[in-house]
């Protein structure tokens, strides 16, 4: 029979012996973190980001890669509890999720090294970088001024040579506040801007819903402009294609990618330090080359492909005339958007 002393000393050996697992997993989730990122560009990501942070700092990065929906639905799901540590996604998808409460307040050094519009107070997170929408085009069969005027959209001439990025994707809201401006009373003039582009509609051989779609169009032969963001038209540039891309001649909007951190993170100390190295420029100068993401730290190194096809833009975009988007002014409304968009515009 065990003694009162026995089962006592059995009884702290147990204890002790959970203190120390509970230690040694609380230590190991400190020295890992999950980002939750884009499903493209991940090998570029993980050079030019990952491998250098953890090199830096010891602390591993599991990546967790999906579309910006997915993902979104995901920490919902999750009730507090997330996976990942680290959320990056489009400015759109970082309002919803605001608004839901799956995120919480960034406040990291870098933060203050970086554009005023990577740090407005819309979002809880700074903007690590930031898309411009423009027009892509055929230089041998249109000039750049041409190009850059919205107007070659409703050209008879044009019948079926042009496409246009569909509501659902990034460029297509951005192109429906630069025609709300152009030709309404502003960016969120909807009115306005989808009876302009309906008017245009029969001019449309697609809307878009890819970037492989519009630059085949392009290379094809098939098209000879369509509204697009200036990242499509890099690798066709470099190439030799005869495509450019343009900024518009007004009706300039560009959209960002944020970095997020998740409410509930289970290493929101380790999750700050990977965003703040996201935004020194070192680490930004290394997306700029491996993947051609714009920088939103202005002592970032803008490689010369970028440079080539954005110009200046792609170092200031609101000194080009580039601005943001308020999402007060479209998560409650999007769903309506898509709706009529669908309905008046891509469906005509």
């Amino acid at each position: 029979m065990l003694t009162r002393r026995a089962v006592l000393a059995a009884a702290l050996t147990v204890l002790a012996a959970a203190g120390c697992s509970g230690s040694g997993q609380e230590q190991a989730d400190q020295q890992t973190i999950v980002v939750s990122t884009f499903p493209f560009g991940v090998k570029e990501f993980e050079q030019a980001v990952v491998t250098p942070f953890t090199k830096q700092t010891g602390i591993k990065v599991e990546l967790d890669t999906g579309s910006n929906s997915d993902r979104l639905s995901k920490l919902k799901l999750a009730k507090g509890e997330p996976e990942a540590d680290v959320v990056l996604i489009s400015d759109y998808f970082a309002a919803l999720g605001q608004k839901d409460g799956l995120f919480q307040k960034v406040d990291v050094p870098n933060m203050k090294e970086l554009a005023p519009f990577a740090t407005e107070g819309s979002y809880e997170g700074p903007a690590y970088t930031h898309q411009l929408n423009g027009i892509i085009y055929n230089t041998k069969e249109l000039t750049q001024e041409q190009a850059a005027d919205w107007k070659l959209f409703a050209d008879a001439a044009n019948k079926g040579k042009v496409a246009l990025p569909d509501i659902s994707v990034t460029a297509g809201q951005l192109m429906i506040s630069g025609v709300g401006e152009t030709y309404g009373s502003g960016p969120y003039d909807i009115d306005a801007s989808l009876k302009t582009l309906a008017g245009w509609a029969p001019n449309v051989l697609q809307f878009y819903t890819s970037s492989t779609e519009v630059t085949n169009l392009l290379t094809q032969g098939e098209i000879v402009a369509a509204d697009a963001l200036s990242g499509f038209a890099t690798n066709l540039v470099t190439s030799g294609e005869p495509i450019a891309w343009t900024a518009p001649a007004k009706g300039r909007y560009m959209a960002t990618n944020r970095a997020m951190i998740t409410k509930g993170a289970r290493n929101q100390q380790g999750a700050a330090k990977f965003i703040d190295y996201m935004l020194s420029a070192e680490a930004q100068s290394a997306m700029a080359e491996a993947a051609g993401d714009l920088p939103t730290n202005p002592k970032a190194t803008i490689p010369a492909d970028v440079a080539k096809v954005t110009g200046e833009a792609a170092k200031d975009p609101v000194a080009a005339g580039y601005k943001t988007l308020d999402p007060a002014q479209l998560v409650d409304t999007r769903n309506t958007w898509v709706e009529r968009f669908t309905r008046e515009v891509a469906g005509k």
